[in-house]
């Protein structure tokens, strides 16, 4: 499941249907929304703290707010969510429908291998994984420096091909791609999604690269 920016109460810039309550947005606002995001699922979200790392929490067990950008479940009706605005989120299942995981990948957890780290935690041959990345930015309107290009061709050559030069010292990145090397280096080769771009769709998404100060989407995932 994943949320857009319509439908809840938040006011701007955090309209409407803000879910996160660390961006600024009043709080009761935020928890009417989560409580509209709640009646669409089996119990509450296990929401994480993101810290744009590679941490993945066990989501059965959580029992407070945990620094983690994935989470990872085994058992029915835990849902796993990551909230983004230009990041992307990844869902995972096995094949039989027996684990499930959610994770959030800016560039800083990709290049720190957030998504290997929750293939590794779904305790399952990678090859039985499917994987699906939701709406994150496009690569039109992702530039990033030198530095971020190096980071992620030093670690996989094959990178280099998801990077377009747009200035001097500038690259506009795809995102979506470099996903899908790394999740293919880690032996998933079922991926689906791309497609979106978060920062061009303002109707849909929000963007913080677009907007700065604004709120975020709910990507979900659980397990009947």
């Amino acid at each position: 499941m994943v949320t857009t920016r319509m439908g809840g109460i938040s006011q701007p810039p955090f309209d409407s249907f803000n879910l996160a309550g660390h961006v600024g947005d009043v709080p009761e606002f935020v928890a009417a929304n989560r409580a509209l995001l709640r009646k669409h699922c089996p119990a509450e979200p296990m929401w994480l703290n993101q810290v744009h790392g590679n941490i993945v929490a066990l989501a059965d067990d959580i029992d407070s707010l945990v620094d983690a950008d994935a989470s990872v479940s085994f058992k029915p009706g835990t849902v796993c969510v990551v909230l983004t605005a230009d990041c992307l989120p990844v869902l995972f299942c096995d094949r039989k429908g027996t684990r499930v995981a959610a994770a959030h990948a800016g560039w800083r957890g990709l290049a720190a291998g957030v998504l290997e780290a929750s293939i590794n935690a779904m305790q399952c041959e990678p090859c039985d994984i499917l994987a699906w990345m939701g709406p994150a930015i496009g690569q039109k309107a992702f530039e990033v420096g030198d530095d971020v290009r190096d980071v992620f061709i030093r670690d996989l050559a094959e990178s280099e091909a998801a990077f377009l030069p747009a200035q001097p010292g500038k690259w506009v990145a795809d995102i979506y791609q470099l996903a899908r090397l790394r999740m293919k280096r880690a032996g998933v080769v079922n991926v689906y999604g791309d497609g979106f771009c978060t920062y061009t769709d303002s109707k849909r998404f929000f963007s913080f690269r677009r907007e700065g100060k604004t709120g975020r989407m709910a990507t979900l995932i659980w397990r009947d």
